[in-house]
Formats: C-alpha cells, sequence, structure tokens
C-alpha cells in the first residue's frame, strides 16, 4: 500500500557512567550520549495496517488488533500508545549502525525517536520533561521497571544526570569526550538483572540500601566532575563505583577482564561496568590505543546533541 507524509528523526545511543541501580530507588545516575545515532522513518498508509523495516527484520499486522514480535516490543508499544493519534496505518522504518544485542541504549534511542518522528507526523508537540516521561511509559510498559537514563540521553544529547524521583533530567556537558566501550560477548536482559539484585539481598536490604547510597553519591560527586571537565576526578569515581558493582555480584570474568585490561591503559581516566552488569559493556574515559584484546572494542565519542528532526 503507498505510503504518504513522511517525518523522520533521529536520536543518539547512550552509556551509563554512573549511578545504574541506583538511580531506581531515587538516586542520581549520571549518563553519555555516544555518537552512533538511530534514524527513523515514518510514513502514513492509505490502509489501516502497520509496516516496521529494520536490520532486525521486517513486521507486517493491523493497526487495529497490534499482534506482538518481540523484535519489535518498544516499536509496538510506542505504537499503543500513539494510538489514539493516528487516523492511518503507519510505515516504520529503522536505521541503525548499532546492534540492539549491546548495551548502547538502542531500545531508548528507538523510542526517543519513534515518538518524535510521530509527534510530528501528527502535529502534537511537548516539552523535554514530557516527552522524557512519556518515553519512560513506553520503557515500563515493555520491561516493567527501568530508569529512562538511557531515554534521557538519547533525548537531550551530552552528559546527563539523570533522577527518577521525581523525573528530572539536565545537561552536565555537552563538549566532545572520548569513550572506549567493550563488550564481553553476551549480556543478561535488565530486568532479569534487577531480579536478582533483589533476590539476592532479600534478606539483607539494609545492606542494599547502603550500597545503593553510596553509589548515588558517587553519581553526585562524578555530576559534578563531569560538569567542571575534571576527568581525573570523574574516572576516581567511576572506579570506587566499580567496586560497589562488585559488591553487588554484577561482575563477571570476563568483565573483570576487561576492566583490568582498560585500567592498564595510560590514556583511560577510569572504567567500570556501564548499565545492568552480568554481561554487557563496560565503558573506559578515554581512548584506548588499539582494541581490548580478545573483545569487541568500539572508539566513542560523546555526541551534544540530542533527539533532533530529519525530515528532508
Amino acid at each position: 500500500m503507498a505510503e504518504t507524509d513522511r517525518r523522520s528523526a533521529s536520536a543518539p545511543g547512550s552509556l551509563m557512567l554512573l549511578g545504574e541501580h541506583a538511580v531506581l530507588d531515587g538516586h542520581p545516575a549520571v549518563v553519555a550520549a555516544i555518537n552512533q545515532r538511530i534514524t527513523v522513518h515514518v510514513s502514513r498508509r492509505a490502509d489501516r495496517d502497520v509496516g516496521i523495516v529494520s536490520g532486525l527484520g521486517v513486521f507486517e499486522g493491523s493497526l487495529d488488533a497490534l499482534s506482538r514480535d518481540p523484535r519489535f516490543r518498544f516499536v509496538h508499544a510506542s505504537l499503543n500508545r500513539f494510538w489514539p493519534n493516528l487516523d492511518t496505518g503507519i510505515l516504520v522504518e529503522i536505521e541503525s549502525p548499532l546492534s540492539a544485542t549491546k548495551g548502547f541504549g538502542t531500545s531508548a534511542a528507538v523510542t526517543v525517536a519513534l515518538m518524535s518522528a510521530l509527534r510530528s507526523l501528527a502535529a502534537i508537540t511537548l516539552p523535554h520533561r514530557e516527552q522524557l516521561q512519556e518515553a519512560l511509559s513506553v520503557i515500563h510498559a515493555v520491561q516493567g521497571r527501568g530508569s529512562g537514563a538511557d531515554a534521557a540521553a538519547s533525548l537531550l544529547g551530552g552528559i546527563v544526570e539523570h533522577r527518577t524521583a521525581p523525573l528530572a533530567a539536565r545537561v552536565l556537558n555537552r563538549d566532545p569526550l572520548a569513550l572506549t566501550a567493550v563488550y564481553c560477548g553476551y549480556k543478561t536482559p535488565t530486568p532479569e538483572v534487577i531480579r536478582l539484585v533483589q533476590e539476592r539481598f532479600a534478606e539483607r536490604p539494609a545492606d542494599k540500601a547502603a550500597l545503593f547510597q553510596a553509589m548515588g553519591a558517587l553519581a553526585s560527586e562524578g555530576a559534578k566532575a563531569f560538569a567542571d571537565k575534571d576527568l581525573a576526578a570523574a574516572g576516581a569515581c567511576m572506579r570506587q563505583s566499580q567496586t560497589i558493582l562488585d559488591a553487588l555480584g554484577l561482575s563477571t570474568p570476563e568483565l573483570a577482564d576487561i576492566l583490568r585490561l582498560l585500567e592498564q591503559s595510560s590514556a583511560i581516566d577510569g572504567a567500570k561496568i556501564s548499565g545492568s552488569g552480568l554481561g554487557d559493556c563496560a565503558v573506559g574515559l578515554g581512548h584506548t590505543a588499539g582494541g581490548v584484546n580478545g573483545f569487541e572494542t568500539y572508539h566513542l565519542e560523546v555526541d551534544p546533541k540530542g533527539c533532533r528532526d530529519e525530515t528532508a
């Protein structure tokens, strides 16, 4: 079926720098937008069908009875949330340089860019805070919990301090900053990691609260360091945060090897697990001279720009 009235938006992926897990309990987190952008195009269709085209595959279904495809959970949830504003079918096309299996905030970036393109198509404008709340609602619809820190970075760009209670995000710095991300070879889904932490500390809630309090304090200290462009202090906060992630049981032998190799590089100011842990990525401040032996290595930069209109 022919498509008309095309709108496009892009949003950067992200890397968590400080405060993961603790942010779910109301503490701050620090997250960076990265220079790998996901672009989403949406077009009206002349029928009531939904089409999705991306590197993950192709989907066709009815807008009025949208079936669930696990490959496109965040797209489906976004369309379901936006459904009252749609009077025709929609074609969604997603272009991404990033793999959905690695922890670069791809789901949040797709959600932020898709919702932006849909709002443009429907001539709807929202302030940033409401855009963030909208994206967080989609994330919660898909996975139950989630801080939305990655969505905040995708929306705003730069290095962002994010809080959930009350929901708030502010840009700390938009200056260029080199980051090295190293993928350990596998990823444990974030909701599963959150559940495992809850189970591990079910009979020791005071211990978990103390660890989260310390993690939140380091995130606050690190936020000031990033705002002040003090990378040595920011790196020190990252190293100390890693000891808390270890105490929470979130490291693995592969991540430990990656962190050891990153810390051996004189170009790295500090390194830690990025994200929920038990797999996925570690991140270092700075660029290593080459790859980290035996692991997928990505030399990235902070993207100063958040979600933006890409309509031609």
